[in-house]
């Protein structure tokens, strides 16, 4: 039996570990500034029992899920989900749908969000017409909006049809750091850029900001509604309180 290479030949894999570490460095380093204006939104909304909306079209419709119903999460965390903005009923569509004006608004109308809430936006490009109008839809509402996107990237991107990108209607805009095109690795001799960053440096910001948003709950003596793995001890009891007080405000749960 041949003996397993302890340091196989992975120059690709290595390649994008450590660019993506690149990614991550550099949003704890310049984004703490909005990470901690984001959190205290959200904790105010804790605090005041309010909802906090999460928003994403194409991929970024991970990140809704990302924060919905999980163990360490919040509670509070409602996912806005839609077929025809997500992938698995149809790619291409849903790349069409994210750039069409009227979708969002009508999307959102299945959500009570109003005054007091917050309502998270991601679109790695920030400027296609269903982020834009889900935060402008928001905004109307009289909720905050965290919008998170790659600087880089919108700065070179046409607006869509609004005209405007999602940076100028978001109360906050944190950035992921990442490239125009998102792409982090380039593959020698082709031209070619693989190894997509922008869902992990979402989720980063997004667990970033919400487990501030628990500590800056936690230290006003309020207790933050957290969820807990199935598997723990307490986690029956807990969790079957935190359904039973938002359910009637999440369709998803």
């Amino acid at each position: 039996m041949d003996a397993i290479d302890d340091a196989p030949d992975i120059t690709g894999a290595r390649s994008y570990m450590a660019a993506v570490r690149r990614q991550l460095d550099a949003v704890e380093a310049s984004e703490s500034g909005p990470i901690g204006q984001a959190a205290e939104l959200c904790a105010v909304a804790i605090r005041s029992d309010r909802q906090i909306y999460v928003f994403g079209t194409g991929h970024s419709h991970m990140l809704a899920e990302e924060g919905h119903f999980r163990a360490g999460g919040l509670a509070a965390v409602c996912p806005i989900l839609a077929s025809p903005l997500m992938l698995h009923e149809g790619a291409v569509a849903s790349s069409r749908f994210e750039r069409t004006l009227g979708l969002a608004e009508a999307i959102m109308d299945r959500y009570p969000i109003g005054v007091g809430d917050v309502v998270f936006v991601f679109s790695n490009s920030g400027v296609n017409a269903a982020p834009v109008e889900a935060a402008t839809t928001a905004r109307a509402a009289g909720a905050k909006v965290i919008a998170v996107l790659s600087r880089a990237y919108a700065g070179q991107t046409r607006p869509g049809p609004s005209g405007r990108r999602l940076s100028d209607v978001a109360d906050v805009v944190v950035d992921n750091h990442g490239p125009p095109g998102d792409a982090l690795v380039a593959v020698p001799d082709t031209g070619q850029r693989a190894g997509p960053g922008s869902t992990i440096a979402a989720a980063f910001i997004l667990n970033a900001i919400l487990t501030e948003a628990v500590m800056r709950t936690t230290a006003t003596g309020q207790t933050a509604p957290v969820y807990l793995s199935a598997n723990m001890p307490g986690a029956k009891e807990n969790n079957a309180d935190l359904i039973a007080r938002y359910r009637r405000r999440n369709p998803h749960l």
